[in-house]
């Protein structure tokens, strides 16, 4: 969790060795899926060996009912994470949303599908942040991630309906994820340790459902 001024810094000391994707600062949104209870949420903070989630996301808010939406089944075992991913049209996800209609029959949507009808998973939280991703120069496996103005709400499940929602951490926080299969490279570690940035553990989902619990929401505001 960087402040924007450890954000400012490292993109400075990073700017020999990572360059930024062709989509420069664009917005994600998501729709995750949960039981009536909040199991599969509550489950993933209690952090077991193994947890998994369903997420319907978007890049940026669909305009169209031809819209490219992807279903995705993400699982995360002792720390290794694996997505099972599928590319669909947005009519295409609401039908399945709504009535269960399979889009495709593929080994991944039949995954999914098990998912979904074993938990009785439905849409329970939306989730939208503008991203900035980066790439290694020389080394293309690794990528950093630059999360700003995490906004989430409740109400209104659909992509088409806006990227609003509350925001989730203070103004000014910067949530970055490291991505490599192999060792950080040392560069990258001395930056790091020069600014001070340490690895916490943190899941939008799971930060907004502890919040919403304690009652934090009360005295924050919607933004756009």
């Amino acid at each position: 969790m960087l402040t924007t001024q450890q954000y400012d810094k490292l993109r400075q000391l990073i700017s020999p060795y990572m360059t930024e994707d062709k989509y420069g600062l664009h917005t994600i949104c998501s729709i995750y899926f949960d039981t009536e209870d909040d199991r599969l949420i509550r489950n993933s903070i209690e952090k077991p060996i193994y947890k998994e989630k369903l997420r319907l996301r978007s890049y940026g808010v669909p305009k169209s009912d031809d819209h490219e939406v992807f279903l995705e089944l993400k699982k995360k075992y002792k720390g290794i994470v694996y997505k099972r991913r599928e590319a669909l049209t947005l009519s295409a996800a609401e039908s399945y949303i709504q009535s269960g209609n399979i889009p495709a029959d593929s080994q991944i949507f039949r995954e999914i599908d098990y998912f979904r009808c074993y938990y009785s998973a439905y849409p329970k939280i939306f989730i939208a942040y503008d991203r900035i991703a980066m790439t290694g120069t020389r080394d293309t496996d690794l990528r950093m991630t630059f999360d700003f103005k995490i906004r989430c709400r409740r109400d209104r499940l659909e992509l088409r309906a806006g990227d609003h929602g509350i925001e989730l951490l203070p103004n000014g926080s910067v949530l970055m994820e490291i991505k490599t299969p192999n060792a950080m490279p040392m560069w990258l570690s001395s930056a790091l340790a020069q600014l001070k940035c340490y690895p916490v553990s943190f899941s939008k989902y799971g930060h907004f459902y502890i919040k919403e619990l304690k009652g934090e929401f009360e005295l924050c505001s919607p933004i756009c």
